[in-house]
């Protein structure tokens, strides 16, 4: 006996349309207008959805997401130019499907959750943080997490004041009343990872009930077939409408009447030019807060983000280990992403400070060579060398550089531009101990761009030692996601995690955005995601006393198998088997 949801019987009655709108020449307006005018329609079809008919959506995009995951796999492979047999492929399974799949799959758990009237909060581990701040356990949330990234956590931090029962209550969001509809919001997707842009598209779905216009970057066309695969449930019954163009389609769509809100992921330059407009009436606009975009924006940014490396008693192991991490966290992607470290902060006491600047130096060096994919990549790096042109150019090509033993007064422009390209800078402060780890979270703080993501590097002796001035360390650093022997992706991987900038910034004053965006559990008040891993990967982890049995991670750049083994757990993600695990850990282990 076949069972018709809600779901599918909305998608029967729809109107017959394109489910993709290309918006190229002469026919741009009308194409917009026409997308926005069925998504009006597709509002009341959302808003008659119950919760179990949403979540049938959810498990029909999951299956939709891993039956494509091949496809997708290849045209990111070919949008960022690399050869389908190298390793960097990994990258694009675990920041693409792998990703989507484990928000599907939350989103789901959550909507379980709310269905059966209880709250997605309900079994999670609670405990505290400095400032009366409550924190949620959100990695690991199952046994397949603890094995899969063991060692590894992650914890949402509430805005203090939030207790547990606050926020088990509210905990939810716009899913706690379905039937109340929100309009139309527009979704500027992103050029780099390509998860980004159906990832927000879900969250203002779900964590607002906004329909939703995604409109691609140029650069993620190449896409557009597999997402219109994925994506084809959301689209069948007019709750979304995926769009193509350049800034002409951006302007005219985030401007139109129809819409209510705004989400961008992108840089602060294209906010204030999207908020304010350009040129020097634009200027003149932001200096008065005379905002040209009256309606609501949110946003995903960039900015300078820090990597603190706190001294102690490393062992060669140690240095080689943490070198590559580092490179990994400026080379992911070739650096084109919004939370890629910039800088590293070092004290100028560290006794093993040249020989981990050495070791850095030659983990840039030797990472595995890569195209320049993002517009502008080759000009940002000339930008960089001019202003510091003692600095080493390093790989293949010489399209990475290094900039190092600067005086003080010459950190500024590496503070606070934002290169989005292969450019790693370091600086050192005249402190040790307790001292340094304070001044470096002061500096991150008051003198880098943006607030998005902070990585820190120590061994858990060194933590140990901080005690408690370690974790006042981390209720004063104002990011987003904070990092302790982890890079702040695992906080975009994570998909219960959230992931944007700390709260507080304004249109004129964006930083590295407003808003959050994943947060699949849909709590209310988080105030940043705060993540976690070990110092050492297998098997010196279990020799020095940490409880970690995880690898070489698979997204360093370094990971021989990071290919394969991104390839396996989207299969695992797609469909959890206790037997496919041996495959994976196999795999993993020859990283």
């Amino acid at each position: 006996m076949t069972t018709t949801t809600g779901a599918d019987k909305l998608t029967s009655e729809a109107t017959p349309h394109l489910h993709t709108v290309p918006t190229t020449g002469a026919d741009t307006q009308s194409a917009v207008d026409a997308a926005l005018a069925d998504l009006s329609r597709g509002e009341e079809n959302w808003g008659r959805l119950t919760l179990a008919d949403r979540r049938a959506l959810l498990e029909r995009m999951h299956a939709l997401t891993s039956a494509h995951a091949q496809e997708w796999v290849t045209a990111a492979t070919s949008i960022k130019g690399l050869d389908p047999s190298s390793s960097l492929v990994g990258e694009e399974w675990l920041s693409g499907p792998y990703s989507m799949l484990g928000a599907l799959g939350a989103l789901s758990h959550t909507l379980t959750a709310l269905e059966a009237g209880t709250s997605p909060l309900a079994d999670v581990k609670f405990g505290t943080a400095p400032g009366g701040r409550t924190t949620v356990s959100v990695l690991p949330l199952n046994i397949y997490d603890r094995l899969l990234l063991n060692g590894f956590t992650g914890e949402v931090w509430l805005k203090p004041g939030i207790d547990r029962a606050t926020a088990q209550r509210s905990a939810g969001l716009a899913q706690l009343d379905p039937a109340r509809t929100a309009g139309i919001g527009v979704v500027l997707g992103a050029g780099n990872i390509t998860s980004i842009a159906p990832l927000d598209a879900l969250y203002e779905l779900l964590a607002f009930n906004r329909v939703v216009a995604l409109k691609l970057n140029p650069i993620m066309d190449p896409l557009l077939p597999v997402f219109e695969k994925v994506l084809a449930p959301l689209v069948d019954i007019g709750a979304l409408r995926l769009l193509t163009g350049g800034a002409d389609v951006g302007t005219y769509l985030v401007r139109h009447d129809r819409v209510d809100h705004v989400h961008m992921t992108g840089s602060s330059l294209t906010h204030d030019a999207i908020v304010f407009g350009t040129g020097n009436d634009g200027a003149a606009r932001k200096a008065t807060n005379d905002p040209i975009l009256t309606k609501d924006i949110s946003s995903e940014l960039g900015g300078v983000s820090p990597t603190i490396v706190l001294p102690g008693e490393w062992s060669r192991a140690d240095i080689l280990f943490q070198a590559e991490h580092v490179a990994t966290q400026r080379l992911h992607n070739s650096g084109y992403n919004c939370v890629a470290s910039q800088v590293v902060v070092l004290s100028s006491e560290w006794k093993q400070r040249d020989e981990f600047v050495a070791a850095l130096r030659a983990a840039l060096d030797r990472a595995p060579a890569r195209t320049p994919y993002y517009p502008g990549s080759d000009r940002r790096v000339s930008d960089a060398t001019a202003t510091y042109p003692s600095a080493e150019r390093l790989g293949d090509g010489g399209g990475r550089v290094l900039i190092t033993d600067l005086n003080p007064g010459e950190y500024a422009p590496l503070l606070q531009t934002e290169y989005f390209a292969p450019v790693m800078g370091v600086i050192e402060l005249p402190y040790s101990g307790a001292a340094f780890a304070a001044k470096a979270a002061q500096a991150a703080n008051e003198e880098f761009t943006g607030t998005l993501g902070i990585n820190i590097i120590g061994t858990p002796a060194t933590i140990k030692g901080l005690g408690e001035k370690f974790d006042t360390m981390l209720a004063e650093l104002r990011y987003g996601t904070i990092a302790v022997n982890a890079w702040t992706a695992l906080g975009f991987l994570t998909a219960s995690a959230t992931w944007g900038a700390y709260p507080g910034h304004t249109i004129d004053d964006v930083q590295s955005g407003i808003g959050i965006v994943h947060n699949a559990l849909l709590i209310d008040g988080a105030e940043r995601t705060v993540v976690r891993g070990p110092f050492r990967p297998l098997s010196r982890s279990l020799i020095n006393g940490e409880l970690s049995i995880s690898p070489k991670p698979p997204w360093f750049v370094t990971n021989k198998t990071a290919a394969s083994t991104g390839k396996l757990l989207t299969a695992f993600a797609g469909a959890p088997s206790w037997s496919k695990l041996p495959a994976i850990f196999a795999s993993a282990l020859r990283g």
